[in-house]
Formats: C-alpha cells, sequence, structure tokens
C-alpha cells in the first residue's frame, strides 16, 4: 500500500473547548455503572487527550461520585479542568440553603456545570414554579457559585424545544445565567430532535445577542448529534459537549470520537493536544473496555471496520492510491487500513493480505488461495472474522511449507453414566513429524474433548502448546429452517500472551466444523508460539551486547 504523509495542520484558528460528559451523561445508557476507580481512570485518558473539562459526575446525587471528586484532587491533572454538575437550586429556598448545590462545592472542583429549565412546558407542568421564580433560580445559583470562587458553565435544558415552545422565554433564561455571571451557556437539545440547520439558526442568533460564549450539548435521539454539533460550531459556538463512544441515555449523546477528528481535520479548528488526535482509536477502546462493552466495529473513525476493504475493486484502487476509498488516512486517529478478504474479493485482497502476514505469495498461489476463499464460502464458511485461516491458507500454498500435524481419524463419544451425569471422551490419531501419535482424552464437552486430545498428542513435540489458550467458541446456525440438517458455522478465538487470532469451520456436523476451526487455531498458534519464543531468545542474547555496546538484530516479525 503506498504510504501516505499525515495532513493534519500544524496551526489551526479559532479552538474550540472539550467538555466531556461521559462519566455523567454517558453511564445513563442502560447497562453502563462505572465505579470511583473507573471514573478516575478514564478521566485520565481524557486529559492525555487534552481536553479542556471533563465532567465528573453529579456529587448530589450518588456516594460513588463524591468518592470520585475525592479521588480526583489527588492526581496532576495536566489540561482538564474537573467539572462538578448539578442543579439550580430548588424553588422557594435561597441557593446557600440548598443540599445539593453545596454538594457541588464540597467537591472543590473548578468548575461547576448546573442546568435548569428553558422550556416554559417544563417550568409550568414538572417544576410547577412561576416564570419569575425560575429565572430568580438560574439567576441566584449562578451568582451564589461563582461569588463562592467557582468558574460556572450553565446548561439550559430543552433549550431548542424551549424556543420553539416560547422564543423570548427561552431567550429570558439564558440571559439570566448570563446575568449571574456564568462564562458559557450551553444550549441543550436534551430530546434529541432538532434538526442540524434549526441549531445553527439558534445558536448564530444567540451567539449575536450574547456576552457569554455558547456552547452546544446534543443527544442523538434522530441520529443528528454529531451533525448538530457541527453545525453549532460553523454558527459560533466555543464548546462542544458530548461523551466518548457516543454514550447516553436512550439512543446517546454526541460522539466525541466522530466530532473532535472532524473539527481538527475537516473544520481546521482545534481541540486537542497537539498529536493527540493519533490517540482517538485507543482512547475509544480503552473507554469502552472500561465500561465492559463492545467496540462499536462500524463506529467512524475508531471502528476496527472505518477503514476496511472489502470489495475486490476497492482493493485493487486502494492499493495503488489508498485516497482512492479512505477520506483520510487512518493514522491520523490511530487507526490502521484493513484488507478483508471474502467471497466478495479479488486477488488484490489476497495479496494485500499476503502482504500483510508477511507471506510470499505469487499470482498463480494467490488466485488458488482466492478460489479456495470462494469455494469455501460458499460452502458455510466466513473468512471476515477468521483471518487465521486465511493466512494458513496462503501459507499452505508455498512449497516449503509444513503443516506442524496431520490428521489421520478422530473419534468423539458424548453419553450419559448413571449417577455421574453426561460426559465426553475424544480419541485422536494425527501424524506429527512423520511420527502416529494416538492419545485419548476426557473434557466437559465433546469439543473441550477434542481440544484436550490435540493437545495431549502435540505436547512431546510442541511443548509451546500448553500456552495455547481457547479464548472464546462460537456457532452460528446457518439455515434454521433445515433444523438439526442445517450447516453450522464455528468461530473459535485463541489467544498466546497478547496475540490474539480467530479460525473458522463449517459443515453440517457440528463435531468436524469445531474440529476444523480448533485444528487451525492450534496450528497457527503453533506459528505464533515459535516466533514468540525466538523473538524471547534473540532478546536474551542481545541484551549483553547492548551492556557493552553492541549492537543486536531487530526481533523477527511474529507468526511469519
Amino acid at each position: 500500500m503506498n504510504p501516505r504523509t499525515p495532513d493534519c495542520p500544524e496551526e489551526t484558528v479559532r479552538p474550540v473547548l472539550v467538555y466531556d460528559t461521559t462519566l455523567r451523561d454517558g453511564t445513563q445508557r442502560e447497562g453502563v455503572s462505572l465505579s470511583a476507580v473507573d471514573k478516575i481512570r478514564i478521566a485520565r485518558l481524557l486529559d492525555g487527550l487534552g481536553v479542556a473539562f471533563v465532567e465528573l459526575g453529579w456529587p448530589g446525587s450518588n456516594p460513588k461520585d463524591a468518592e470520585a471528586f475525592e479521588r480526583a484532587r489527588d492526581v496532576p491533572w495536566e489540561s482538564a479542568q474537573i467539572a462538578a454538575f448539578g442543579a439550580t437550586r430548588r424553588a422557594n429556598i435561597s441557593p446557600e440553603d440548598d443540599p445539593q448545590v453545596a454538594a457541588l462545592l464540597a467537591t472543590k472542583a473548578p468548575i461547576c456545570t448546573i442546568f435548569g429549565k428553558t422550556s416554559f412546558l417544563h417550568v409550568r407542568d414538572v417544576l410547577r414554579v412561576s416564570a419569575e421564580e425560575n429565572l430568580q433560580m438560574i439567576a441566584e445559583t449562578v451568582s451564589f457559585l461563582v461569588e463562592s470562587g467557582r468558574r460556572v458553565i450553565y446548561d439550559a435544558e430543552h433549550f431548542f424545544d424551549g424556543y420553539r415552545e416560547d422564543a423570548e422565554f427561552a431567550t429570558e433564561t439564558v440571559l439570566a445565567a448570563a446575568s449571574g455571571g456564568a462564562e458559557t451557556i450551553v444550549l441543550c437539545d436534551t430530546n434529541g430532535g432538532t434538526a442540524p440547520w434549526e441549531i445553527e439558526e439558534r445558536v448564530r442568533a444567540l451567539v449575536a445577542k450574547l456576552k457569554a460564549a455558547i456552547g452546544i450539548h446534543a443527544h442523538d435521539d434522530i441520529g443528528c448529534a454529531v451533525a448538530s454539533s457541527l453545525a453549532a460550531v460553523r454558527a459560533g459556538a466555543t464548546q462542544v459537549q458530548g461523551t466518548v463512544n457516543g454514550y447516553g441515555e436512550r439512543c446517546g449523546n454526541a460522539n466525541l470520537c466522530s466530532i473532535l477528528p472532524t473539527l481538527e481535520l475537516k473544520m481546521r479548528r482545534r481541540c486537542l493536544r497537539a498529536g493527540a488526535l493519533r490517540e482517538m482509536t485507543h482512547v475509544a477502546r480503552q473507554v469502552a473496555e472500561i465500561a465492559n462493552l463492545a467496540p462499536d466495529a462500524h463506529a467512524p473513525y475508531v471502528g476496527r471496520s472505518a477503514f476496511a476493504h472489502k470489495g475486490g475493486v476497492h482493493v485493487a484502487a486502494i492499493r495503488r492510491n489508498a485516497r482512492a476509498y479512505e477520506h483520510v488516512d487512518p493514522r491520523l486517529v490511530g487507526n490502521t487500513t484493513r484488507v478483508v478478504v471474502s467471497e466478495l474479493s479479488g486477488r488484490g485482497n489476497v495479496l494485500s493480505k499476503a502482504e500483510e502476514y508477511d507471506v510470499a505469495l505469487d499470482a498463480k498461489a494467490g488466485t488458488a488461495v482466492l478460489a479456495d476463499v470462494k469455494e469455501r464460502e460458499a460452502r458455510g464458511f466466513a473468512f471476515e472474522a477468521a483471518e487465521a485461516s486465511v493466512a494458513l491458507m496462503m501459507r499452505r500454498q508455498g512449497a516449503a511449507y509444513e503443516a506442524p500435524f496431520e490428521l489421520v481419524d478422530y473419534k468423539v463419544i458424548v453419553g450419559q453414566r448413571e449417577r455421574e451425569g453426561a460426559f465426553s471422551d475424544a480419541t485422536i490419531k494425527i501424524r506429527v513429524r512423520g511420527q502416529l501419535v494416538h492419545t485419548a482424552a476426557e473434557g466437559n464437552g465433546p469439543v473441550s474433548a477434542l481440544d484436550a486430545a490435540l493437545r495431549k498428542a502435540l505436547v512431546a513435540a510442541y511443548p509451546q502448546v500448553t500456552g495455547i489458550r481457547l479464548e472464546d467458541y462460537k456457532v452460528r446456525i446457518l439455515d434454521g429452517v433445515a433444523g438439526t440438517s442445517a450447516i453450522v458455522r464455528v468461530l473459535i478465538e485463541s489467544g498466546y500472551g497478547e496475540e490474539r487470532w480467530t479460525t473458522v469451520g463449517a459443515s453440517p456436523n457440528l463435531i468436524e466444523a469445531s474440529w476444523l476451526a480448533l485444528a487451525d487455531g492450534i496450528e497457527y498458534g503453533l506459528a505464533v508460539a515459535s516466533a514468540a519464543v525466538a523473538q524471547a531468545a534473540e532478546q536474551k542474547t542481545a541484551a549483553p551486547a547492548r551492556a557493552q555496546g553492541g549492537v543486536s538484530t531487530p526481533a523477527a516479525k511474529g507468526a511469519a
């Protein structure tokens, strides 16, 4: 693939301040719960990117958030200002007598972000107070926090809905916050139903009217939160609120992993520290890991498939010029170009994959692999998520390649004994380095028994097999209408050290499909393990040379 020079500008005008609310609004997503320690871990990742504000939580709502603020005081933050979130004072009491306002001050966070009602519908039907009391609640709370030495950001909840209902009243509420001393007025599309062009129009009007800075806080209920946030910046907003991976209540919040690269790469607006954009993919995946959620493979910029190419025409084009089918260089956001091999592939897909795995593959061999892929996919295999099986197919085309083992036969017995429950026994016969090895093993299921028997047969010749782990096992019925005669596809994820790989098998027989995936996984894993052992030995040998000022050679590639 042709290398490209990163084109992110060194200097950009009118920076945009990033306000991250993953740790508060993001945790309102169903299935997300972060401990105080989790929150600090994520906050430090965000601080490393160079975001301006990190909203750590709502201290008046739960003890866990209060703990997070305590922990935050001992962290040497480099760029981020920690923000505490809360509401305006309750009706008919003073701010100094409101416990949740006191909780904001107790965090000792330098930034206090409070929300208030902009929609007269909410004032009348939810708060059930007069319009005048609502305006006083806003102005007095902001003023009290400012006088207490805090910088105040005001979130105008339901601003765009409220503006549609009563533009004059909605405007009065944000003017009340500005008069109280709020440094930024954030216009919130709380229900997420406002179109981007309407948001741009409203923001432009407020920018002309207010002396305070304007921010945007959008939700994604019509799928426009990113577009709405960018439209607000076009109209003059200088602060963008959002969450990593778009986490949030209902359909989520504006996704910072899409907004920030677009601001910097498309709109030339600096919002992170110089060079930090290259960490975007890493941060997105780390936050998903901490939140115990699977990363979205198809997320823009940071998804595993964001720069994946499957169609043969596309792959042929990007092999000549990657810009042909990529809107930015994936390296700019810390991602990589991937080529997927499938039934839709052309020879270029296979050749690209061979280069990726450092396999010497001539045109004739590439054509043979491609034909094999297409024929197998017609039988139920799927190689998009099983790249290790593709790598083995390519290596087997080499005249010098010797498989570490060859299957002669296997037999699996599954049954149930009285008072003992179900049992599984596997007997396997393989050829290893010219020798016939015959072993048997038990397992807690037929695949487990096969796996144990295969490892038992290999361990004498390949002791490193003990380090290969079976990480995941997935079965999919490809034709449910066919019932028990349906073809099944098995994906097995394996690991060795920090390496992970996936292999595939397909057959009307579940055991055969499992064996195909299992055998590929072990065969590929032995290559990974051998390379790791060789690399460790080389590093050990090179250490004395380095100590004496010598020069060591680079370690060999992993599983090549």
